[in-house]
């Protein structure tokens, strides 16, 4: 069992940047891929940004690619999520999920997640 914890969201506005974190548990945590996704309200949940079990390859969405920036310190069991250049676009509830597969390439799909985490809400304002 994986539990997922995320923090950082908050009301900021248009512009701002924003950083979440997500706390995982167990030892295991650098073989999992991690994700993060969001759902805004009446749509809904989609991939975010994703990085492989370890480090390294990381993909992101088309909406947030070169504005968003997704890591993981395996020490302390975290993966984060650097937000830049938020628009009221970006509103949502931003979930962490854990994919336990040790894929080489991370997913966008949700079926791949095995964990998720309660999320946080981020709000922008224009």
């Amino acid at each position: 069992q994986v539990q997922l914890v995320e923090s950082g969201g908050g009301l900021v506005q248009a512009g701002d940047s924003l950083r979440l974190s997500c706390a995982a548990s167990g030892r295991t945590f650098g073989r999992y891929g991690m994700g993060w996704f969001r759902q805004a309200p009446g749509k809904e949940r989609e991939f975010v940004a994703g990085i492989r079990c370890g480090t390294g390859i990381t993909i992101y969405s088309d909406s947030v690619k070169g504005r968003f920036t997704i890591s993981r310190d395996n020490a302390q069991n975290t993966v984060d999520l650097q937000m830049n250049s938020l628009t009221p676009e970006d509103t949502a509830v931003y979930y962490c999920a854990a994919d336990v597969q040790s894929r080489f390439f991370p997913s966008n799909l949700e079926k791949a997640y095995d964990y998720w985490g309660q999320g946080t809400q981020v709000t922008v304002s224009s």
